[in-house]
């Protein structure tokens, strides 16, 4: 089983992350930038899920620090609103770029599918399918598993 470090200070959103992976995947999650900085340093993760916006710091400092890590994990950095700047530098860091909302459906996606090197999608564009459902590829690849 992949091993997931979540990184969310909101407690109820961090729990709705957790259930969406909770069977296919080990789910640790952390509230603050520092505590999760040093779960990094003590253990190798598959998979890093953080928000953008972590009080002090930003969730793309995980992502680079997570970079660093010999077992390099994946990473998916999500916000609240879609944000081609901010999708563009989530990417530019070799990371995947989600909306909060869709995440709790793409989680699994992301988390049982074989992924692409790195986030493929036009950060400038709206996704091509977001007009039927919002949170660009790995949640449209849910929608179509699971139907309507």
């Amino acid at each position: 089983m992949p091993n997931v470090l979540v990184v969310e200070p909101n407690a109820r959103f961090a729990a709705r992350l957790r259930r969406a992976v909770q069977t296919v995947s080990h789910v640790e999650t952390q509230k603050k930038f520092e505590s999760a900085k040093k779960r990094l340093a003590e253990r190798p993760y598959d998979f890093v899920i953080t928000n953008l916006r972590l009080a002090d710091y930003n969730g793309l400092h995980l992502v680079y620090l997570a970079a660093t890590h010999s077992a390099r994990p994946r990473c998916v950095v999500y916000t609240k609103e879609r944000d081609p700047w901010i999708a563009h530098e989530v990417q530019h860091a070799k990371a995947f770029y989600e909306i909060a909302e869709c995440l709790p459906v793409t989680l699994m996606a992301y988390v049982t599918s074989a992924l692409p090197a790195t986030d493929r999608r036009d950060a400038a564009q709206p996704d091509r399918r977001s007009g039927a459902r919002s949170g660009g590829r790995r949640c449209w690849d849910r929608h179509v598993q699971q139907g309507p």
